[in-house]
């Protein structure tokens, strides 16, 4: 439950998915594998023994198995762990207990900064198959919110070479974070970081970069009422997630969002018999692609081509033609400019085709 200083005690607001929500396309994926009769609600609180910190691997543990359709409540804690919003002027009494067991206890850490809680072991499936994860719903575990950047970080290194942290409070009944006065930012919460782990080959890889298994997307349109799918490349898929933020502008261009701890929701379904090389995912209104490159110019070309692929596998254009289309409808955003690869994603809105 959140508090704010001199106020009563109130239960968090929920940031839950639209009802305009309708079954996701998935780029053309076929109907999920296995029905959802039945599903299941598992809880995945933020303890020691449910967060890996830093990295992605095929060699974890899982820490939870569920059946596809299945739905679960996963605590994540922010990016870093407590030590920067302690030093920023959290008040550590508004910050629960179970998030700072897992500051103390969870000492094996790197290369990447994201303390990721999982993975999630998804019974049936295999590499080649394809998980959707739908978001449904999220909560705050508290009242405030951190942003900072750190000499030599951001997309203006030069011009900020010194440390700056900024506490911003959460108002969850208006739903806004409280900037400054006169300026209210509206929340729209949402996993920074959703992967799946990389084949084993690859070992412990950095947190920080996405890439294919998805990762440190840092994609705002991830919201309450957003699917993502992932490409699976273990058994089970092993999915985790990690680096919430209660709101982000395109780019995150001074390092951080508003770096939060929450309690999301989400359903995960299973696609057997499909593949994709890079995420893709969709909201209410948009499907969207995905480029992910250090060079921005490639990760522009690579969520281009997954869009014009997508136009002339699901709805039959020429490749010519889905280039223009391209060209005429869709938006391409820049995702994120401060991980090391650089995100691109396509934005096409659904509203352009006819029933």
């Amino acid at each position: 439950m959140l508090t704010g200083a001199g106020r009563r005690a109130r239960r968090p607001a929920r940031f839950l998915r639209p009802l305009l929500f309708c079954a996701p396309l998935a780029f053309g994926l076929a109907k999920p594998a296995h029905a959802q009769e039945g599903a299941r609600l598992h809880e995945l609180p933020l303890e020691p023994a449910n967060v890996h910190w830093g990295h992605y691997s095929g060699s974890l543990d899982p820490v939870l198995h569920i059946q596809p359709g299945d739905r679960v409540r996963v605590e994540t804690l922010l990016a870093r762990g407590l030590e920067r919003l302690l030093l920023a002027g959290a008040d550590p009494d508004q910050i629960p207990a179970r998030l700072k067991r897992v500051e103390a206890e969870v000492t094996d850490r790197g290369p990447g900064a994201h303390p990721l809680t999982g993975p999630i072991h998804v019974e049936g499936a295999e590499p080649g198959d394809v998980v959707e994860i739908r978001i449904l719903d999220f909560e705050f575990l508290h009242p405030f919110g951190l942003s900072y950047f750190v000499p030599g970080s951001g997309t203006l290194p030069d011009d900020f070479p010194y440390t700056y942290l900024r506490l911003t409070p959460i108002d969850t009944e208006a739903g806004v974070a409280a900037f400054t006065r006169g300026i209210s930012i509206p929340l729209a919460p949402f996993f920074g970081s959703i992967g799946v782990a990389p084949h084993p080959i690859l070992g412990r890889i950095n947190s920080n970069p996405p890439a294919h298994h998805g990762g440190n997307l840092d994609n705002k349109d991830l919201v309450a009422g957003s699917t993502l799918y992932l490409p699976v490349h273990v058994p089970g898929a092993l999915v985790s997630f990690g680096d919430a933020h209660g709101v982000q502008g395109d780019g995150e261009v001074a390092l951080t969002a508003l770096e939060v701890s929450v309690s999301g929701t989400v359903q995960i379904l299973l696609h057997k018999d499909r593949s994709l090389v890079r995420p893709r995912a969709e909201t209410p209104t948009h499907y969207i692609a995905m480029g992910l490159h250090p060079d921005l110019d490639e990760a522009a070309k690579m969520a281009t081509r997954e869009m014009i692929d997508f136009l002339v596998q699901e709805h039959g254009l020429t490749r010519e033609d889905a280039y223009i289309l391209v060209s005429l409808a869709v938006d391409l955003a820049v995702t994120q400019l401060v991980d090391g690869t650089r995100g691109v994603h396509a934005k096409l809105p659904k509203a352009i085709f006819r029933p």
